[in-house]
């Protein structure tokens, strides 16, 4: 074959993977049937979303529900914005301010002074659409400011409609620790294992039923979409969820290894080129490691030894070894188990050194605590010599009662 055709079938295979059509269409595509768009008919909307909300055509949601107003007899009177803002580019746990987009409609921050809508950001509003991409992990806060914004709107009988989106990770991992009452807050408010296996839209189902919120929610499911989907299976557009989350698949590797990133033992690859898809540290011996952790076989994983010089964040500046981490095959894949391997390795090889990290702040202490949900898992980290097989099957009883909840709150139409 001729190096022109080559280069011409390249091309087509890249134009259409730039342009072909998506083979899931998401919630916001499904509103505009005669069942759902009767929701918006006479109502003032506020709409809570950011950047991430396209269509399979990228098409922004904000401008879709503006641009239909007229049509179907609704109006756009408030957007509100999570952490990161409106468009993405506010850093984790920054401040975002209240402001006016173009056309004067106020865009109220859930994600500064206040984390909830309050009366005064309400007092326009008879029904709020919800349409932002999740990561598919319980401490990614986007999916609180849903659950605060159904429990404000339960309170002032304000309906909400959830346009629902895909799990980027799938719809069948249920991995990890449960959250304990006491450990309740804005990185993690419902009662789920780490990484759950739903879409917003299911946990909204979830939170509305078993924390008896009595929210008037209506989700609208997506088309095409079924729970062995990764991100990369659906033909979306993905877009940076926040600035350490550059691509679908680093929604894998984000409960791989950011509840270590806590304890700041070693580097994960933030500050660098691949952000959580790493482990580092100047101590470190990137070769010993890798073989030690691809001994243990642990399905899904794989680990190479690797060299890098973080730009900033942990050892920024300093040569480090480690490895990358790589999953080969994202079903049987367990991203937190994978992780307690990880910690697991680093408090047997390098003792000192994980030692140290315990003995940081209480505060740091806390806040790792509030992320996994429990203290156990600290607790274990301390206590217990050898500590893979005690954190793998921590809350193990209690993730097998959540799914058989959760079954009651599954969009049939996403499948088993």
């Amino acid at each position: 074959m001729s190096s022109w055709i080559i280069a011409f079938l390249a091309g087509c295979c890249l134009f259409f993977q730039i342009h072909g059509e998506s083979s899931v269409h998401v919630g916001i595509e499904q509103l505009w049937n005669e069942e759902n768009i009767k929701l918006l008919r006479g109502k003032r909307v506020g709409i809570i979303t950011n950047h991430t909300a396209l269509t399979s055509q990228r098409e922004w949601t904000v401008d879709l529900l503006k641009a239909n107003a007229g049509q179907y007899r609704y109006k756009v009177v408030a957007l509100f914005a999570p952490e990161h803002g409106l468009r993405g580019s506010q850093h984790a746990g920054e401040h975002v301010k209240d402001e006016k987009d173009a056309d004067g409609i106020p865009i109220y921050s859930l994600h500064g002074s206040t984390r909830r809508p309050t009366s005064e950001m309400l007092k326009e509003v008879d029904l709020l659409v919800y349409d932002i991409q999740d990561l598919g992990s319980r401490s990614y806060t986007y999916v609180t400011t849903l659950f605060y914004a159904m429990e404000e709107a339960a309170a002032r009988k304000i309906p909400v409609v959830v346009l629902d989106r895909p799990n980027p990770i799938n719809g069948i991992i249920v991995d990890g620790p449960m959250l304990e009452e006491k450990w309740r807050s804005f990185v993690g408010y419902l009662n789920v294992p780490y990484c759950h296996g739903m879409t917003v839209g299911e946990l909204a189902r979830l939170f509305n039923g078993e924390y008896k919120v009595g929210c008037q929610l209506h989700v609208v499911p997506m088309k095409g979409w079924n729970r062995r989907m990764s991100f990369d299976d659906t033909g979306l557009l993905w877009v940076p969820t926040s600035p350490h989350i550059p691509e679908a698949s680093t929604a894998f590797y984000y409960p791989t290894t950011g509840l270590l990133g806590e304890l700041e033992i070693v580097n994960i690859g933030v500050g660098y080129t691949l952000p959580f898809k790493l482990i580092g540290a100047p101590w470190l011996d990137g070769e010993r490691f890798a073989k030690a952790l691809n001994d243990q076989k642990f399905a899904g994983v794989a680990f190479l030894s690797f060299h890098y010089r973080p730009f900033y964040g942990k050892f920024a500046h300093q040569d480090c070894g480690g490895v990358l981490i790589r999953v080969t095959d994202k079903e049987r894949f367990r991203p937190v188990s994978t992780q307690y391997l990880i910690i697991g390795m680093l408090k047997g090889l390098y003792p000192k050194e994980f030692k140290e990290a315990l003995e940081g702040s209480k505060q740091r202490r806390d806040f790792f605590s509030k992320v996994n949900g429990t203290e156990e898992v600290f607790r274990i980290m301390q206590e217990i010599p050898h500590i893979v097989w005690p954190l793998r099957t921590l809350h193990q009883d209690e993730r097998e009662v959540f799914k058989n909840i959760r079954q009651r709150y599954l969009i049939a139409e996403y499948g088993n």
